[in-house]
């Protein structure tokens, strides 16, 4: 049996225990709304304003003006975060970090020593909120899959075991909005909706043969596997590399927006090359910009998909720096990064994207061609 565990508004979870003044009220983490930035996450309270993550700050100031807007404290988080990894590995050493506020959990084989996994679920959340004095929500079912959806069942602080009946979980799964389901971007679900399958239950109940023939045969499968709650992948706790990065420290202060252009290019590029060489792909796009003075400022972005190829990485580095470079400050380092990497990519939207954008897949191929004529001494 498989637990997902997710941290509830982590990173403003944590202001607000490090700031009882601000329990109760909305807190936003992320950029200051007077500057060019993002919310990074925020708290239950601003939720209800209709603020999310990715949100240009700006605009969360204009839904929710009485706001708390505070920059995050990764460092502070990383803490924390080291805290609630160390009660899971309490109950099992089969241990799958997603990212610093969420983890699957293996706990099959500790059932003689913990109890039954809602059980031990229990303990863990009773742990976690004493310890750290914070919630999660965990679900329980049978694969990770059906873990993932059942923990935001009943967000927050909740708890949700999925139920140990076959029809019964067909039944629980066919009440998700397609959206819920892994792999179901929004041009996926266009797709289907366009097809007459709105729901997860017209998905159960799609023809095969007419699905495949919709979406394709490596898409369709995977459609019927998650409809159905079928997922064999194991709890990993093999990570051999969470993040790949590699910086640039120039001589002297730059300017020249095209240079920076440039070396960040090289810089995706050789980050790329290392993706395939450990056969990885990225979800999660990361710039470094130190300016003169050396003030250091980071900003991340999600793919869509997870990618490795250099055109997605060259142009992810290019957007943030577009959007996050302050004009007229001099640069002394360039850096780019990408993180939570993964060894299985998941289905891609691109399948739907407009005809004169080359399947992923296919910019992938053209990318390992490319490794191989540099390996060959080919300046490209």
């Amino acid at each position: 049996m498989i637990l997902h565990v997710d941290m509830d508004a982590f990173f403003a979870a944590v202001e607000q225990h490090d700031h009882p003044e601000w329990r109760g009220k909305p807190v936003i983490v992320g950029a200051p709304p007077d500057k060019r930035g993002v919310v990074s996450t925020c708290s239950y309270e601003a939720r209800k304003f209709g603020v999310h993550s990715a949100m240009p700050s700006r605009q969360a100031f204009q839904l929710c003006p009485q706001g708390i807007f505070v920059r995050g404290r990764m460092a502070r988080y990383q803490e924390v975060s080291a805290q609630v990894f160390a009660i899971f590995g309490r109950f099992t050493p089969l241990v799958e970090g997603l990212s610093i506020d969420e983890a699957f959990l293996d706990v099959t084989g500790v059932r003689r020593l913990f109890g039954e996994p809602e059980a031990i679920a229990r303990q863990i959340k009773a742990q976690i909120l004493d310890e750290t004095g914070l919630t999660c929500s965990i679900g329980v079912a049978p694969n990770k899959l059906l873990a993932k959806l059942a923990s935001e069942e009943r967000k927050p602080d909740g708890l949700f075991v999925v139920p140990a009946d076959p029809q019964a979980q067909l039944a629980w799964l066919a009440a998700k909005p397609l959206r819920a389901l892994w792999g179901i971007g929004p041009k996926v679900a266009e797709c289907l909706q366009s097809h007459g399958i709105a729901t997860v239950r017209d998905l159960q109940s799609a023809n095969p043969g007419r699905l495949r023939a919709v979406v394709g045969p490596t898409l369709a499968e995977h459609l019927m596997n998650v409809a159905f709650g079928r997922d064999s992948r194991p709890v990993s706790t093999a990570r051999e590399e969470k993040s790949l990065s590699r910086e640039h420290t120039y001589p002297e202060d730059t300017l020249d927006r095209d240079r920076l252009r440039a070396d960040l290019r090289a810089i995706a590029e050789d980050v790329g090359r290392r993706l395939r060489k450990h056969g990885l792909w990225a979800k999660t796009a990361r710039l470094k910009i130190r300016y003169a003075g050396f003030r250091t400022v980071t900003r991340q972005a999600p793919f869509p998909t997870p990618v490795c190829d250099d055109f997605a990485l060259r142009d992810a580095a290019w957007d943030l720096l577009a959007r996050h470079l302050e004009p007229e400050t001099p640069v002394r380092l360039i850096g780019f990064g990408v993180d939570n990497l993964t060894d299985a990519p998941l289905p891609q939207d691109d399948l739907f994207a407009a005809v004169s954008a080359p399947p992923r897949d296919r910019l992938e191929r053209l990318s390992r061609t490319l490794d191989a004529l540099r390996a060959k001494g080919a300046h490209l």
